[in-house]
C-alpha cells in the first residue's frame, strides 16, 4: 500500500499563488508516475497535471503555463506550484500516484485539500 499525505491547500484571491505538496510512504517501490487531479461538487475529477519518474511533465490545457509540477525523488514528495489563480481553480484537489508492479498499473489517492479562490 502507498499512503499519500496531501498539504498546501487554503484560501487565496485571484492572481495569487499557493504551492501543493504531497508525500508518499509505504510500498514506494516501482512508482511510475505522481500527479493531481481537482474535482468540484457534481462534476467528475479532472486531471490537472503529472510527473513520472524520469521527469516527464503532463498537464491539463487549463493550467498550462500556470501551474508546475515538480517532484523531490529523494523524498517522495511531489509538489504543484500554482500560479496566476482563477476561481475557476476552486476545487478539491487530489494527489495520485501510480505504481507499477507485474505489469500491472495501480492507482492511488490521497484524501484532498481545498484550494478556494475568491476575492
Amino acid at each position: 500500500q502507498v499512503q499519500l499525505v496531501e498539504s498546501g491547500g487554503g484560501l487565496v484571491q485571484p492572481g495569487g499563488s499557493l504551492r501543493l505538496s504531497c508525500a508518499a510512504s509505504g510500498s514506494i517501490s516501482s512508482i511510475y508516475a505522481m500527479g493531481w487531479y481537482r474535482q468540484t461538487p457534481g462534476k467528475q475529477r479532472e486531471f490537472v497535471a503529472r510527473i513520472t519518474s524520469g521527469g516527464s511533465t503532463m498537464y491539463a490545457d487549463s493550467v498550462k503555463g500556470r501551474f508546475t509540477i515538480s517532484r523531490d525523488n529523494a523524498n517522495n514528495t511531489v509538489y504543484l506550484q500554482m500560479n496566476s489563480l482563477k476561481p475557476e481553480d476552486t476545487a478539491v484537489y487530489y494527489c495520485n500516484v501510480m505504481r507499477l508492479r507485474a505489469a500491472v498499473m495501480y492507482d492511488y489517492w490521497g484524501q484532498g485539500t481545498q484550494v478556494t479562490v475568491s476575492s
